[in-house]
């Protein structure tokens, strides 16, 4: 079989690249995965009980980029939909990112408007602020608000979540959840926020449901049929392993879930809430929120995160830190020897902490600069 194109991965990055590819050059294009589903990690099944369950954690869609919005709108209806976080804070639940109303539930109220006070004076209203960045504030009560932020909200959770302390991440890690002077309790406040209508795992199918395109699942790339011709390769994979990690392994986090049913309408009052102090596991999801679905019980998945390792589960995350940057510069030089016959593209080969949405306008990017107008 030829074909013009290999790509490997079928998440959102390969099957966006494989749709544009496919509907507007009329290319013919195989779209390997060595799972046995489409969608990647926002891959996503109905439950006997008709809720839809995100197999590996919640993906919520939300984005200001409405290029991507609209793209995506072509392929799916979706269900609006607003993500409310709660994190258990010396055994009260109250809004992340930490905010106004968080305060208020902490404190006694006399002294949660003296710091309210003191945040709209200082910075303003409506203002987010990295927590490391409150940390260094001169004035003394914002700074003790920074500290009791600091420990009971961010130093816990990131120590599970990365095994690293803040301090030592990229500042862009903990910048994605900053306190926000504000009484929105919303965890995006982006323009368009939404679920899929009929799930992820039916988006992708639905992207990829063109007479160009062939999927084949439980392939490797390295395994691939001999009578299989190509002309050029689109990675999506960890970068790292393509070159057979001739400059050492790149590190990524990785995530165990433990699911359970349970016989009542609802587990807890959002979708999800954090246990930054509590507990081994990071949070827990409720998933039947997302859709409002209606059923007499109920399904969650308690989060574990872990050191990834090469065989035994999945990388996620890209940890952000500049001994790793250092090691992916090496790996990029290489992809730049390969440019005239392989593409790499996506959160595991790119090495970034891409959002969805980040993820889609990339692989649109890379189509039209670098292969749709050739």
């Amino acid at each position: 079989m030829k074909y013009d194109y290999l790509i490997v991965g079928a998440g959102l990055s390969g099957s966006v690249l494989a749709e544009r590819i496919a509907s507007q050059l009329n290319k013919k294009v195989l779209v390997i995965d060595k799972k046995d589903h489409i969608a990647g990690h926002c891959y996503d099944y109905a439950h006997e009980s008709g809720i839809m369950i995100h197999k590996f954690g919640p993906h919520i869609f939300h984005t200001n980029i409405k290029k991507v919005w609209d793209y995506l709108s072509k392929f799916t209806k979706w269900h609006l939909y607003f993500h409310r976080v709660l994190a258990v804070v010396e055994g009260k639940k109250v809004p992340v990112p930490f905010n106004l109303n968080s305060i208020y539930l902490l404190f006694p109220k006399k002294y949660a408007e003296k710091l309210e006070d003191l945040l709209i004076k200082n910075f303003g209203y409506g203002i987010k602020i990295p927590i490391l960045k409150l940390k260094n504030n001169s004035n003394p009560e914002i700074n003790f608000l920074a500290d009791y932020i600091y420990k009971n909200v961010f130093l816990g959770y990131t120590l599970k979540q990365w095994d690293l302390k803040p301090e030592e991440l990229d500042f862009t890690v903990t910048s994605r959840v900053p306190v926000y002077i504000s009484r929105d309790d919303r965890y995006f406040q982006d323009t368009y926020q939404g679920i899929p209508l009929k799930g992820y795992a039916e988006l992708v199918k639905n992207i990829l449901n063109h007479k160009n395109i062939t999927i084949l699942l439980n392939t490797h790339y390295s395994k691939l049929p001999t009578d299989i011709n190509y002309k050029k390769i689109i990675f999506t994979g960890p970068i790292d392993e393509f070159f057979d990690y001739k400059h050492g392994e790149l590190p990524y986090r990785s995530l165990r879930f433990e699911y359970d049913e349970i016989r009542k309408s609802y587990f807890q009052e959002v979708a999800q809430v954090n246990y930054p102090n509590n507990y081994d596991f990071t949070r827990i999801t409720e998933f039947k929120h997302f859709l409002d679905t209606e059923s007499d019980l109920t399904v969650i998945a308690k989060e574990f995160s872990e050191e990834y390792k090469i065989g035994l589960n999945d990388p996620y995350y890209p940890i952000p830190r500049k001994e790793n940057d250092e090691i992916y510069l090496k790996y990029k030089q290489e992809a730049e020897k390969q440019k005239n016959k392989v593409i790499f593209v996506g959160r595991l080969a790119d090495y970034k902490y891409y959002n969805m949405d980040q993820t889609v306008a990339v692989a649109l990017t890379v189509f039209e600069k670098n292969i749709g107008k050739k």
